[in-house]
């Protein structure tokens, strides 16, 4: 059994990981400020005797102090951004300070606590618009498009000098979109939500023609569990995705179909939804195929998982 550090423990991800390492027999510190974390999400994990939430904001490194205080946390996740990458440009400097000046406020708290363990959640949109598909992690160094990219990049470079300057030892999981239970942004949460508000009529952004790969929650759990169990280099970087992609248009028609509907669709026009969309996101996962790890669910299975779930649970559209 370990303790765990686990940032952005409310979110969809965080909290799926904390299910998981809670089901695994581990101790799971919990940290996240709620502004889009749900603390519905961590319903059975605060029942459980073996979790602890640290509510607060990691601007503040008090809340880390309090997280770390005792010493006996051997890794930490830091899961913790905004991931608000449509809308980077209406505030860039949301993206510096919860996903660049977070991730050097906890990596200075490890240091100054003793733990040298990191994951970290980056993006492959770190690789703006790439010239090579599937795009490899040693891809040529990437002109950034979006300010999510290039804070998340910033945060890379950051823990790669902490593993190189004070012996941390880190796994960095670049991800293209997750999918699955507990879902609460992105382009099935907004296409459902549109749905919801006008079933004869759906704008869309961009031409349709965006291809994406997408990755089921539990997939991704696995493999970041997997990639710490089976490298063991100081730093550690792993595409994780999947073989196949999905265009946009067709997504949206797989969710159509489920729900029986056929409204007129509108599409905005030209390659991009927003400003640092990449009209073409798959990624090349061999390396993390090499230590064993494939999805075991498709995408299209993921899109209808994410709606059945979105279905069950409207409360996740309330102040949305």
């Amino acid at each position: 059994m370990s303790r765990f550090m686990v940032t952005g423990c409310a979110g969809f991800i965080g909290s799926n990981l904390v299910d998981r390492l809670l089901s695994d027999g581990h101790e799971v510190v919990g940290v996240d400020n709620f502004s889009t974390g749900r603390r519905e999400f961590l319903s059975a994990a605060l029942s459980n005797p073996a979790f602890s939430l640290i509510e607060g904001d990691l601007m503040d490194t008090v809340t880390l102090d309090m997280a770390l205080a005792d010493r006996s946390v051997a890794l930490v996740f830091h899961l913790s951004a905004n991931a608000d990458i449509s809308h980077g440009t209406k505030n860039p400097r949301r993206d510096l300070e919860q996903n660049t000046i977070v991730t050097y406020n906890v990596l200075d708290g490890m240091r100054s606590h003793g733990v040298r363990r990191i994951v970290f959640s980056s993006t492959g949109s770190i690789y703006g618009e790439p010239e090579v598909f599937p795009t490899p992690e040693y891809a040529p160094f990437p002109i950034q498009t979006s300010y999510y990219g290039a804070s998340k990049l910033a945060g890379e470079g950051l823990i790669c000098a902490f593993c190189e300057g004070f012996g941390f030892q880190s796994w960095i999981y670049r991800f293209v979109s997750v999918l699955g239970e507990r879902y609460t942004h992105g382009h099935i949460f907004d296409f459902y939500r549109k749905l919801l508000a006008d079933p004869d009529r759906i704008e869309v952004l961009g031409d349709g023609d965006q291809t994406k790969s997408y990755m089921y929650i539990g997939d991704c759990i696995d493999g970041m569990l997997l990639g710490i169990e089976k490298a063991s280099a100081p730093v550690n970087i792993f595409n994780l995705g999947t073989d196949a992609t999905i265009k946009v248009r067709n997504s949206l028609g797989l969710i159509v179909d489920t729900l029986g509907l056929s409204p007129e669709v509108v599409y905005t026009g030209g390659k991009r939804g927003w400003v640092g969309d990449s009209p073409l996101i798959h990624l090349d996962c061999s390396r993390i195929g090499a230590l064993g790890w494939q999805p075991r669910m498709s995408i299209d299975e993921g899109v209808v998982c994410t709606l059945d779930w979105l279905r069950a649970n409207p409360w996740v559209f309330e102040g949305s």
